[in-house]
């Protein structure tokens, strides 16, 4: 793809985001997040292979399905009460409607059924951005409306982390591995949103920076599937070290990064007097920690055959840019300790 068709498409990917981020009319975010869909579209095809097309025509339907619904839910409020504010009080039902349009657009269980098959389909930056970008405008429209619908959310929560904790079970593809890691963790930050609201927006730009992290090692070992995995200890003992500990902290082990958003997450429901919600969010971790163990099986313990022509390649220049790499592995394995600041300035 021309640099410059990239380079517009990712401004407008951004640009779509940004207007939803800002509006206070369902009509102007619905706007937003109807441009955000049409920029990542071709970034989804731009491989012009099959999978990559039947991609991005599923992701084309799910977002305009989740589009009309949110557009019906937001008309009919409007209808109701008489106004199109996001802010304003709305009525159950318009209110109900946009939530499933959101959860649809997000791919929460039990409307996920087409993340995993997406993701499968794209490159791996594009899977990243999928992953992680694509959650910021839905997330933030659920953020603003989440008072009136904590049954429904509650649901939402407790069905994703289950279905994202089995469904990775039985995966050897990384993509889709990573696919059901977005359900698990939008089902943690769906179960606070409506006690906490800033430990929701915590564990996202946690969740964000852990993925990135996990992907950028996946293209740097250009591994599409857990085979692939298993013949890295011989070409990058660097990488095959520090995927493990990528895994581990996405999985919320201490004394990594990624146990801070759990642990607050399971203190907040603590304090809800929620301890059957509490223990169960817990117990369903060990589902993805399952998961995440058999790729860092696959990548430390499992040996291929090594070659001396297979053994040399890590000691050659790498071809990909490994600073993002670096700053988000850093990130993801070392912010523990500054857990009381930074939910303090979350707090702000």
């Amino acid at each position: 793809m021309n640099p410059r068709i990239s380079a517009a498409l990712l401004f407008c990917l951004g640009l779509g985001t940004m207007i939803t981020f800002a509006s206070s009319h369902w009509v102007l975010a619905w706007m937003g997040l109807e441009m955000n869909t049409l920029a990542i579209l071709p970034l989804m095809a731009r491989r012009f292979h099959p999978r990559a097309v039947e991609a991005a025509t599923k992701y084309f339907l799910v977002q305009a399905s989740g589009a009309a619904m949110l557009l019906f839910g937001s008309a009919t409020n409007a209808w109701l009460t008489g106004a199109w504010d996001i802010t304003h009080e709305a009525h159950p039902l318009a209110i109900t409607l946009i939530s499933l349009a959101l959860a649809l657009k997000l791919g929460l269980a039990p409307i996920h059924g087409w993340m995993p098959e997406v993701m499968q389909g794209l490159d791996l930056l594009t899977g990243l951005l999928l992953a992680s970008w694509q959650k910021l405008a839905p997330l933030a429209l659920l953020l603003q409306i989440h008072t009136s619908n904590s049954t429904l959310l509650t649901i939402l929560g407790v069905a994703s982390l289950l279905i994202g904790g089995w469904g990775g079970l039985s995966q050897t593809q990384t993509r889709k591995i990573m696919a059901y890691s977005s359900i698990s963790h939008l089902g943690w930050m769906i179960l606070v949103m409506n006690y906490a609201p800033n430990i929701t927006l915590l564990t996202l730009l946690l969740y964000i920076t852990m993925t990135a992290s996990v992907f950028l090692t996946f293209l740097v070992c250009k591994a599409g599937s857990l085979n692939k995995l298993s013949a890295e200890q011989g070409k990058s003992p660097m990488k095959t070290a520090l995927m493990p500990l990528l895994l581990l902290s996405l999985g919320g082990l201490p004394p990594l990064t990624g146990f801070m958003p759990k642990w607050l997450i399971l203190q907040e429901l603590t304090k809800q007097d929620l301890m059957p919600l509490a223990t169960l969010a817990a117990l369903t971790a060990l589902l993805s920690l399952f998961f995440y163990l058999r790729i860092s099986y696959a990548m430390t313990l499992t040996m291929a055959p090594n070659l001396p022509t297979g053994t040399t390649p890590w000691r050659l220049l790498p071809s990909q840019h490994t600073l993002p790499l670096a700053l988000t592995a850093t990130l993801s394995l070392l912010m523990l300790p500054l857990t009381p600041a930074i939910l303090a300035l979350t707090t702000l």
